[in-house]
This record gives C-alpha cells, sequence and structure tokens, in this order.
C-alpha cells in the first residue's frame, strides 16, 4: 500500500510543479564561437520584449542585434554596471543613442549579471559578458531556457530592483 501512496503524491506533485509549456534548452561555450551565435540567436526570437542586465558590455554584434529588435517592434531594455560602462564609448552609450533606455547600477561593488529575459518566458544566462574578448578569447559559457514563465518572473523580479536602482544613460545626440 505505501508504494502506490507513494506514487500518488509524486504523481500529485509533478502535477503542480510541471511547467505550463514544453520547456526546453540550449547551451553553448566560447572561445568556439557558438557563445555569441546563441545570445544573438535568443534576441533574434523575441516578439514582444527583451530584458538585458549586463556586467561589462562592449559587444558590437549583441547590440546590434539589439537595435535590429528594436525596429522590429520589441520593446527593448538595458541596465548595466555603472563602472564597467562609463568613460568611454561602449554598446550602452550605442544603444542609448538608438533610443533605447539604458540605465547604469552603481548601488553595487559589482553588478555582475549576465542575462537576457525573452517575451517573459524564456531566459539566457551564464557567464558570457556581452563583450568581444567573452567571445572570443575567454571560456565562457551560456545556457538558455526556453519556455519558463516561473523562473523568468524570479529574474524580472531582479531586473526591475536592478532597473528602479539605476540612473537613466542620456543620448550624445
Amino acid at each position: 500500500m505505501r508504494p502506490i501512496l507513494s506514487l500518488l503524491l509524486c504523481l500529485t506533485l509533478t502535477t503542480f510543479v510541471a511547467p505550463a509549456y514544453p520547456a526546453d534548452y540550449e547551451v553553448a561555450f566560447s572561445p568556439r564561437g557558438q557563445s555569441l551565435q546563441l545570445v544573438l540567436k535568443t534576441i533574434q526570437s523575441a516578439q514582444k520584449s527583451i530584458r538585458v542586465a549586463a556586467y561589462s558590455f562592449t559587444s558590437k554584434p549583441v547590440a546590434t542585434a539589439l537595435v535590429d529588435a528594436k525596429k522590429r517592434g520589441v520593446d527593448v531594455k538595458v541596465v548595466a554596471d555603472q563602472k564597467a560602462n562609463s568613460g568611454r564609448y561602449t554598446a550602452v552609450t550605442f544603444l542609448t543613442n538608438q533610443g533605447i533606455p539604458v540605465r547604469l547600477n552603481a548601488n553595487y561593488p559589482i553588478m555582475h549579471h549576465k542575462f537576457i529575459l525573452v517575451d517573459g518566458i524564456h531566459l539566457q544566462t551564464g557567464s558570457f559578458s556581452y563583450s568581444a574578448a567573452a567571445a572570443t578569447k575567454n571560456a565562457e559559457n551560456v545556457l538558455v531556457l526556453r519556455d519558463m514563465p516561473v523562473m523568468v518572473e524570479q529574474y524580472q523580479a531582479e531586473w526591475e530592483q536592478l532597473w528602479s536602482e539605476g540612473v537613466d544613460v542620456q543620448a550624445n545626440y
């Protein structure tokens, strides 16, 4: 009788925990060139919204993909570490000049997050900084979790906190 009860309990818990969507994932590693391609693929898949949290953000391909998404009608916003993205022309400056809202967060010694939220249900995360070195020199990883709205909701709350602490970047032209 006990094994049947355990099985029923397990099935009941699975019913409550199972995602509403068929979850999927994809991984990639640098410097073999796969990480950047997976990040770009994730951005290109967006239909409604993209939220980026970035430490060092100097990647021209990532910045260009975000601008292209904005041109497709996707709502794009970026929050980045203030210390790693000031004092020189960075992707943050480029994005701001292209009309994408960007805030810099100086509330922590390092705001070391590296994640992208897409359409409220997909998450790209990992060690991959949005930089040329991450794509071509460093040993980095990218993990994309698709159709994970409950997990994305937790990251969204963190993103909102970082955004609320940030200061708007002003366009240079």
